[in-house]
């Protein structure tokens, strides 16, 4: 395991890069969320910071999904006093820097949700991968997906993403309103790079005040309406269903470097997906 998750560079004074570096999976795990929260931390009081890009040191996964194996040594609540994950993904949303998230591999889960609280989203055509799988792990959505997506999607799209519980490609993805742009792989990081340079380049104030005002007008994911989620999950986590399901994904592969995890979406649907 890396010493840290989070490989930081400042490429200027105003524009970070933030790469998740953590295998075998790159889930979302304790040390990652500490990570996070102290990344945040340093950002939140750095006011020369206009634009952050969050990307990833492996191909195959930006984000992996919730490390369930740890789940009772995530940490406890953030500065705002909001549990762990909402308290992360609240922040980031309402952050007066630029987020920006560069997605190369799949980002399932809490790994869309964090995508989904950034404030721009370009995936590689090819090899971006999206999805919500709670359901088919006999969950819900926790973290931020449930709130977000209706707003960005529609209804009955996000019904499809959540209950479908499937892998999506960046192409949809980007038609149905998920991220800004699916881009060309080779140019994926070319064109983030570009993006974030022009921000960079801006007042900070014009920036973080246009960004205060548009959330505000797009109706913003509420604090309580992601715990409510959360709640729901952890219900579901403990629950008989819940936990043979869980089992049972475990030793078919999930959460390992497995061909389960690769397909997560196409595994959920197989004959054999379900414990006996």
């Amino acid at each position: 395991m890396n010493e840290t998750p989070l490989q930081i560079e400042r490429k200027s004074a105003a524009y970070w890069t933030v790469t998740f570096d953590n295998p075998p999976l790159n889930l979302l795990d304790p040390e990652v969320v500490l990570a996070l929260r102290d990344l945040l931390a340093a950002l939140e009081t750095d006011e020369a910071v206009k634009v952050v890009v969050f990307n990833s040191a492996d191909e195959d996964y930006f984000i992996s999904h919730f490390d369930v194996v740890r789940a009772a040594e995530m940490p406890g609540p953030g500065p705002t006093g909001l549990p762990a994950w909402t308290d992360i993904v609240v922040r980031l949303a309402h952050a007066p820097f630029v987020s920006i998230a560069a997605i190369r591999g799949r980002a399932r889960g809490v790994g869309s949700e964090f995508v989904l609280a950034c404030d721009l989203r370009f995936a590689s055509r090819e090899r971006a991968i999206l999805g919500q799988p709670e359901v088919g792990a006999a969950l819900v959505p926790g973290g931020g997906a449930l709130e977000a997506l209706p707003r960005l999607v529609g209804r009955s799209r996000a019904l499809e993403i959540v209950l479908a519980a499937d892998d999506f490609d960046a192409v949809t993805a980007e038609r149905y309103g998920w991220i800004n742009r699916a881009v060309a792989d080779v140019d994926l990081y070319d064109v983030v790079d570009t993006i974030a340079t022009r921000i960079a380049g801006f007042d900070r104030d014009a920036l973080s005040t246009a960004k205060r005002i548009i959330t505000q007008r797009a109706e913003p994911v509420s604090a309580e309406d992601i715990n409510e989620s959360a709640r729901e999950f952890r219900r579901l986590a403990v629950s008989p269903a819940g936990r043979a399901r869980v089992a049972h994904l475990l030793a078919r592969g999930m959460q390992q470097r497995s061909e389960f995890e690769l397909n997560f979406g196409t595994e959920l649907a197989r004959p054999d997906a379900s414990p006996a």
